[in-house]
């Protein structure tokens, strides 16, 4: 099969097994953590959880570094991303081992969340190199099976990691503070890994690393600018990271009222919410893997069906959020365990698909010395679009979680992602290099 051999030759590639480690280590790393967080601020006995609670956590771990992220991606078209892996995941472990201390010392909530989001802050600068990097270690026709591997490699590594810190709770750990150390340990490990490649393999080109903090600085806003006057030029990278969007809000809102459903809805102890939650991050990884088998075989089949766009990628990105149109308020409106986990796994496939899709738009139409600052515009768009989700699920939740209303709003929305993806047509300017991907 074409797929199987091309993944051989990807695992062959040594830039792009090592680029794949630190990405594996960084994300499993992110997963430990992330949990950490979410056990700490929603499952804690003395803590009463709402759905507006969940959106205010989420608001301030993600939110105010977001807004800042694409001036994170012009510093990443200036220094070198390898360097960038390097120090963010050592910066990253020191950090995440003062969240610990502060869990023990049970400061004030204000404390908590600042320190929780310096972590985020450095991984905005750790996942947009990490996509950034991967075209120059990957020829351009292999780019969209490295999208498959390499993203979810890190998303399911992220799902392991979430698992792990189940684990570790469920196992009797007094304190959140021992999860969190767990994940300062394997940030520490991401960073030495990223020691195994060389320092200019990931870009950006020589000429363009400017190694002074504040000669970078002093040019980062004409960057932006011209980052993103560049993204205008590239009108099917622009309008794929529209839709893209849009189904992180959907799957933002989801994730709210599932966390309500297991807090109050399913359970009874703290025990049982956990473990049902744990539940749904594993079946969701499930989708997440099943994304990367079927979505480089399925944008293969889909260049035969024109009317569905004039990109294979586009029709693929058309077809998952169709399907999740029709299939989230069939499973969902039962507010029942089982369809709830059905929900999950297929949105998680259609979610991951499209992105996967979106990203090798994304790479091979956006010129190198862009790529950064385009894939933290990326990160932020992301970002912005759970917080949202979050504070409109915060007001239409009831506090066990219920709500018909949102299912049905969801859905609307996956509808319209068709709309958005369809007109989705290259540029004579980017025509040349988004060639490959019809």
């Amino acid at each position: 099969m074409a797929v199987l051999r091309d993944l051989r030759v990807l695992l062959g590639l040594r830039g792009f097994r090592q680029l794949l480690a630190v990405r594996i280590l960084s994300q499993l790393a992110d997963g430990v953590y992330q949990v950490a967080l979410a056990t700490y601020v929603v499952f804690s006995p003395e803590r009463e959880t709402s759905p507006a609670a969940i959106a205010s956590a989420m608001a301030v771990l993600l939110l105010p570094y977001s807004l800042i992220g694409p001036f994170a991606g012009v510093l990443l078209d200036r220094w070198r991303r390898r360097q960038v892996l390097l120090y963010g995941n050592l910066l990253r472990a020191v950090l995440a081992s003062g969240t610990a201390v502060l869990i023990v010392a049970a400061v004030p909530d204000w404390l908590f969340y600042a320190s929780a989001l310096s972590v985020t802050a450095v991984n905005r600068f750790v996942l947009a190199g990490l996509s950034a990097a991967l075209p120059r270690v990957v020829d351009q026709e292999r780019l969209v099976m490295a999208n498959s591997l390499s993203p979810t490699a890190g998303t399911l590594a992220a799902t392991a990691g979430g698992g792990l810190a189940f684990a570790v709770r469920l196992a009797g750990a007094e304190s959140d503070a021992v999860t969190v150390l767990l994940g300062a340990g394997l940030y520490l490990c991401a960073g030495l890994a990223a020691l195994r490649m060389a320092r200019e393999l990931l870009g950006p080109e020589p000429e363009l690393v400017r190694p002074g903090l504040r000669k970078a600085l002093k040019s980062t806003a004409e960057g932006l600018a011209l980052g993103l006057r560049h993204l205008s030029q590239r009108r099917l990278a622009a309008r794929a990271l529209t839709a893209m969007s849009l189904m992180r809000f959907c799957y933002g809102a989801l994730t709210v009222m599932v966390l309500m459903l297991c807090r109050y809805t399913w359970s009874k102890t703290e025990s049982d919410g956990l473990a049902l939650l744990g539940l749904a991050v594993v079946v969701s990884g499930a989708g997440f893997f099943a994304a990367a088998v079927v979505t480089p075989w399925a944008i293969d089949r889909l260049r035969a069906v024109s009317w569905l766009g004039p990109d294979a990628r586009v029709r693929w990105i058309v077809a998952c959020s169709a399907g999740a149109a029709v299939l989230e308020p069939g499973l969902s409106l039962l507010f029942e365990p089982g369809p709830i986990l059905a929900a999950a796994f297929f949105l998680a496939l259609a979610t991951q698909g499209a992105k996967i899709a979106t990203d090798t738009i994304v790479q091979s139409s956006v010129d190198d010395a862009y790529r950064g600052r385009i894939f933290s515009l990326y990160d932020m768009l992301f970002n912005v679009a759970f917080v949202a989700a979050a504070g409109v699920a915060a007001l239409m939740l009831p506090p066990d979680g219920r709500s018909a209303v949102l299912v049905i709003l969801i859905a609307a929305i996956y509808a319209a992602v068709v709309a958005v993806g369809r007109p989705i047509r290259p540029n004579r300017e980017a025509l040349f290099h988004v060639k490959q991907g019809s």
